[in-house]
């Protein structure tokens, strides 16, 4: 079984103490003081603790701990003093950061597997299995405010602005407008082969992925979907077998609209989708790597490093201790001019 996972944090630089397989990452998308421009990372994984751990990546500690039943699939930061998170006990709760209190907010007839935060609207947003969205208002007395039912289950999803993205079994895409949630604005298949493992947005187009990134773009006029593409990555020709392995995860990058992908491979790549060229692939980790993320301001990246399953049981024997990485960004995240 894995080791305990840890946290470093250097030029590129460890924290945490319980055995684990998975890790998730949620970076806090707001600039802050110091001393809370912190990750938040979940440890999850087969035969796991069930815990949220917040971590301070300025003076590399631990900061709260929040235990729960079962695995944890989903996180994400509401404000500077509180998170949500779910997962397979299909309960949604709120994270008292500063007071380390759980409190409940509800729950799916299945397990919650993403969430995202809607700032302008204080409304936090779930994706289950049971083919659901929920919109919440944790002040509430009844903190649920709509559910919307879904043609299959929730993978994945993403927001920005008041476009929500989300990415379900089938290969099916929902765009929505979350101020108008009678229906989806855009309902497309997937340009992908394969299950969605992955999704990012930034304000012109998405990204999904499974052993290589499509990019789509929300214009449905046909100028906008003519530009839409494809492109093969974290692959690697071994004594002439093309040996292909799944990308777990997208970042955008806040600033510069760059964007960094996480492979079983163990490698990050940085890439430029305006010139659709590689910026940079950082030095190689010791595993897997199933999420990176940003920090607020783009000066920091996540990477999350542990066994992601793809060999069985027999590979979680050798599997090393996991990790989180926090590594500082530079010239490599800036796009270049196109030729």
């Amino acid at each position: 079984m894995a080791g305990k996972p840890t946290m470093y944090t250097y030029d590129e630089g460890r924290m945490s103490e319980d055995p684990v397989q998975k890790i998730i990452l949620s970076y806090l998308h707001r600039p802050l003081t110091a001393s809370l421009k912190a990750a938040v990372s979940l440890f999850l994984g087969h035969g796991m603790p069930k815990t949220v751990r917040l971590y301070d990546v300025i003076t590399n500690e631990q900061k709260a701990k929040f235990d729960h039943r079962a695995a944890v699939l989903a996180c994400t930061f509401g404000d500077a003093t509180h998170a949500y998170s779910g997962g397979l006990d299909t309960g949604v709760r709120q994270l008292d950061l500063a007071a380390e209190k759980v409190t409940y907010v509800g729950q799916h007839e299945n397990a919650v597997v993403a969430m995202n935060y809607a700032r302008e609207q204080n409304a936090l947003i779930t994706g289950s299995w049971d083919q659901s969205l929920r919109f919440w208002d944790p002040r509430a007395e009844t903190a649920e405010v709509l559910s919307h039912a879904l043609p299959e289950r929730v993978y994945n999803m993403d927001l920005v602005h008041n476009t929500l993205v989300v990415a379900m079994a089938s290969r099916l895409f929902h765009i929505y407008d979350i101020r108008k949630m009678s229906e989806p604005a855009q309902t497309r298949e997937s340009s992908l082969k394969f299950m969605t493992r992955s999704l990012a947005c930034m304000a012109d187009w998405a990204g999904s992925v499974e052993g290589r990134i499509g990019v789509e773009y929300f214009d449905p006029s046909h100028e906008a979907q003519s530009k839409k593409y494809a492109f093969k990555c974290h692959r690697q020709t071994i004594d002439d077998v093309d040996h292909v392995w799944p990308v777990n995860a997208l970042a955008f990058h806040p600033v510069y609209n760059t964007f960094a992908s996480a492979g079983s491979d163990g490698t990050v790549s940085i890439w430029d989708h305006k010139v659709k060229k590689r910026l940079r692939q950082y030095p190689k980790y010791s595993a897997a790597i199933p999420c990176v993320a940003f920090s607020c301001d783009g000066t920091r990246l996540a990477v999350g490093v542990s066994y992601t399953w793809d060999d069985g049981e027999e590979g979680a024997k050798t599997a090393e201790r996991p990790a989180v990485w926090i590594r500082k960004t530079g010239e490599e995240v800036r796009p270049r001019q196109a030729s």
